[in-house]
């Protein structure tokens, strides 16, 4: 009797971790590109040595609130201390890492760090524009410098949920509780201020950069960076419209709509307003667009993923542009002139800043090899940390767009395997 008893346990056990494996198997690929927005395939740079490691701290009265990851975990953030001249001056940094789109999608990424405060990274290192050290963050080392965790999946815009698969849809809220609590720790004395972000988290920043800028005093110098996240609604290489399908599932899904900026939604469908092309020209408050012309996330899952692309023609270009046909390279300067005419208008301003680069790269300000180093990028012999301290100091005007790939050999193109 016991020898069945843990053949049927054994049994039991396997058929669980197949089923919690399911979500995992039946994520088509491209649901997977979307997942790991943020991720850099294999071509993650190496740890800087001694980098500052910072802990996690939960933000303790979000719950009552109602703002909690898709799990329902407290949501959380990293903050180093600032000192000396940068004691009351702010960097806020909007993690990126994607969106969920479906029940399906969602309820996968709850059970990783994206979805829960569960599974983060108790501590993380801080490099680039979150370094503590001047020789690699000239401007901003000795700031408070905020890496505010991403577990919504709707670049901090949702506020709905699902009761029967147990999601909650809160971005909007966990948005609202760690500002609350950042302004109570300090910030909101804060005399120069900065909200940053990378890939899910660069579209966030420009969809709040304007709600920032009523958080904080009207004296308070107040700009916004967005980093990777200028998305585009462009069509694939099928003709269709894969990240627009997309980003209409995550908008409806996550009930976005009235935390999308109004200016845009009084004149548009709310899917056409989660496109920053739609807004940027409207943001009262400076803005900085960095950007590749090339982006390696757009162009693996919004231009030719799997879907878009069943016999595979694109594979090994998206993958490694220098395998990418003349053809290819030809479709891709088409995406480049339609990221620089989205561009246009918002150049115009001349509080506004830019630095688009004909990489093949995706987020530059967090990894240290691109933001400042002896071999960072550059345009014009200036480094991408050194443009967005000369704009937001009003040190220089900084609206720099690179010559067309392959002219550029500052860059640190991704390759993925």
């Amino acid at each position: 009797m016991m020898k069945r008893l843990w053949v049927g346990i054994i049994i039991l056990l396997v058929f669980s971790n197949w089923v919690d494996g399911f979500e995992e198997l039946h994520l088509n690929e491209t649901a997977m590109y979307f997942f790991e927005a943020e991720a850099y395939g294999v071509s993650k740079p190496a740890m800087v040595p001694d980098a500052l490691m910072v802990g996690l701290t939960l933000i303790q009265g979000a719950g009552a609130k109602g703002a909690v990851c898709l799990d329902g975990t407290l949501p959380g953030y990293h903050w180093h201390r600032g000192y000396g001249s940068g004691a009351n001056s702010w960097l806020i940094q909007l993690e990126g890492g994607g969106w969920c789109n479906n029940i399906r999608t969602c309820v996968y990424r709850k059970k990783t760090r994206r979805g829960s405060s569960t599974y983060m990274e108790k501590e993380i290192a801080f490099t680039g524009i979150l370094s503590n050290k001047a020789e690699q963050n000239p401007d901003f080392f000795n700031w408070n410098r905020v890496k505010l965790r991403y577990c919504d999946g709707a670049s901090f815009t949702g506020d709905g949920e699902d009761k029967a698969a147990r999601l909650q849809f809160r971005g909007q809220r966990i948005w609202l509780a760690a500002m609350e609590d950042l302004l109570s720790k300090g910030m909101h004395f804060a005399h120069q201020a900065l909200l940053s972000g990378c890939s899910a988290g660069g579209l966030a920043s420009i969809l709040h950069c304007d709600e920032f800028r009523g958080l904080l005093p009207r004296t308070t110098k107040v700009k916004c960076l967005s980093d990777a996240g200028m998305f585009l609604d462009a069509a694939d290489v099928s003709g269709g419209r894969t990240l627009r399908s997309m980003f209409g599932g995550v908008v409806g899904l996550q009930a976005v709509r009235n935390n999308l900026p109004h200016f845009c939604t009084n004149r548009l469908d709310p899917t056409s307003c989660f496109f920053p092309q739609n807004s940027i020209g409207d943001i009262k408050t400076p803005l900085f667009i960095l950007n590749t012309a090339y982006d390696s996330w757009q162009v693996q899952s919004s231009l030719a993923p799997p879907s878009a692309d069943p016999s595979g023609y694109w594979h090994y270009c998206r993958l490694n542009h220098e395998k990418c046909t003349p053809a290819q390279i030809q479709f891709l300067q088409g995406f480049r002139n339609e990221m620089l005419k989205a561009l246009r208008h918002f150049s115009l301003s001349r509080q506004n800043g830019m630095f688009i680069n004909s990489c093949f790269a995706h987020c530059q300000t967090e990894r240290q090899d691109t933001w400042f180093a002896d071999d960072s990028p550059v345009i014009g012999k200036k480094a991408i940390a050194l443009a967005v301290g000369d704009w937001y100091f009003d040190r220089a005007s900084v609206k720099v767009v690179d010559c067309p790939y392959p002219c550029d050999k500052s860059c640190h193109n991704l390759v993925f395997k």
